[in-house]
């Protein structure tokens, strides 16, 4: 006999593994790599560490504002329903629109390739040299068979039931945790460089941006200008912990629960994202040189394909080191992957109830998910990872994803006189000056991509404004918001 459908959702997660999702989903490859770019942008220790902190400060107010949307609105979907409540149906559903089309998709795709290709760091035989069918220009390659085995095994696991893919996310995330303080302990205690420290300490507040490849010193609006558009690699290192918010019916005790991890989670990354770039500093000169052949000579700008951890271990643990951080960026991609998968989801599932997403994605499996939703996620991932375009659209939407956050804290204040009698029992802690800071200091950085990086901004923007025709397809006649709220 065929299992029924499960008719709500299973409230089983509490803050142990909400606090994991949070965690899971933020770190990925990312803390791993994206300093390198950020160093050539900065050129200096200080400059580089200021960024990382100024992201820290900014994911912290957010999450604190977006505590104060979660407990009036702990549904399903999350941040999808802020925006829907705050502006309207077409807001929500272009947020839901590019999470589908490029956000969620485009980053499990990534992620899962950064797993087999430092996989193939350990196995050569994954490779993007190992094709395996070639039909016109679509390669598929060792990568791309693990790439999508990875993404079809965790989509079933959490087909399963939200217990077992909460299992998954808290032995992954906490490991994690783990590994990257040992990466400190090691760093802080064994690794450290004198002559590293010694050519840090001499530049520490000299900004300098290499600019086809040749210096050029950073001062007053130039160096501001320089620390936006380095902090596109940090706040995408610092991206995904929203995605909690996702799974808000899944929540015991969501008004306590949500705000509370979503700022504990940012909290232990950020923090453990600074003592990362730390050790950074104190093992590896910032600049180095595209010509050089050993780790110190290339410095941080120019680590072999932007490793900046296996660079930094390099110098204690020799050829080892690429395999030791392999692994731990291995523990770290898989967490990143179920994470997304598992939350997901849930935003498809709650376009769906409002009718705008095929119909099947907002009903719930025998186990009480959204098992449809999942797999429709599942093929659209793997095809993304076939594409190889999955980076490139990760580029694009940078700029796409901060309208959406800056969009969802100025909801804050359009719910404070919309809804004004709706319950908070948590308000955001500095309201009105910490959201306005976020918005403001959020709004500059979007206005520096926009002149200074186009490539990075007007394509996200066209797919964001594609969502509006879609939209109109979608929306039934007789649309209304739905009573959940």
């Amino acid at each position: 006999m065929k299992p029924k459908p499960a008719t709500t959702f299973q409230r089983r997660l509490n803050l142990f593994d909400s606090t994991a999702i949070v965690v899971g989903s933020m770190i990925g490859s990312g803390i791993f790599l994206v300093s390198a770019d950020m160093a050539r942008n900065l050129g200096s220790p200080g400059w580089l560490l200021v960024a990382w902190a100024i992201t820290g400060i900014l994911t912290v107010i957010a999450a604190l504002s977006y505590g104060e949307l979660a407990v009036m609105m702990p549904h399903a979907g999350g941040q999808y329903v802020y925006l829907r409540e705050a502006y309207n149906p077409l807001a929500g559903f272009l947020f839901g629109w590019t999470l589908f089309l490029v956000i969620q998709t485009g980053s499990i795709a990534a992620v899962s390739v950064a797993f087999s290709k430092f996989l193939g760091v350990i196995f050569p035989w994954f490779s993007d040299n190992n094709v395996l069918l070639q039909v016109g220009s679509l390669k598929i390659t060792t990568i791309h068979l693990m790439s999508i085995f990875i993404i079809l095994f965790l989509t079933w696991v959490n087909t399963r039931g939200i217990n077992i893919g909460k299992y998954v996310q808290d032995t992954f995330s906490y490991t994690k945790i783990a590994a990257l303080l040992l990466f400190f302990i090691v760093g802080f205690f064994i690794a450290r460089n004198d002559e590293a420290v010694r050519l840090n300490r001499e530049i520490f507040w000299q900004g300098q941006q290499l600019v086809d490849g040749k210096p050029v010193p950073l001062s007053g609006i130039s160096l501001i200008i320089a620390l936006g558009i380095a902090m596109v690699g940090s706040l995408f290192a610092a991206d995904a912990w929203n995605n909690v918010t996702f799974a808000s019916e899944e929540i015991k005790d969501p008004k306590r629960t949500i705000p509370l991890s979503m700022v504990l989670g940012v909290v232990i990354v950020i923090v453990l994202y600074m003592l990362v770039n730390y050790i950074y500093i104190k093992v590896l000169p910032v600049r180095g040189s595209p010509d050089a052949t050993t780790v110190m000579g290339q410095g941080m700008q120019y680590a072999s394909n932007d490793r900046v951890g296996t660079a930094a271990m390099y110098g204690t643990f020799g050829e080892s080191a690429a395999i030791i951080m392999a692994i731990l960026i291995m523990i770290s991609t898989f967490g990143c992957v179920n994470g997304m998968i598992l939350s997901g989801a849930r935003v498809y599932y709650a376009m769906a109830k409002d009718g705008l997403f095929f119909k099947q994605v907002g009903i719930l499996n025998s186990m009480g998910v959204p098992g449809v939703s999942l797999a429709l996620q599942c093929a659209w991932a793997c095809i993304l990872c076939l594409s190889g375009t999955y980076s490139n659209l990760l580029d694009y939407v940078i700029f796409s994803v901060l309208i959406f956050y800056v969009l969802s804290v100025v909801g804050v204040f359009i719910l404070r006189v919309k809804k004004p009698d709706v319950a908070r029992p948590y308000k955001t802690w500095g309201y009105p000056v910490t959201p306005a800071v976020y918005i403001l200091a959020c709004t500059f950085i979007m206005v520096i991509l926009l002149i200074y990086k186009p490539a990075y901004t007007w394509p996200g923007l066209i797919i964001v404004i594609l969502g509006i025709p879609v939209y109109y397809l979608w929306k039934k006649p007789k649309f209304s918001r739905t009573k959940r709220t």
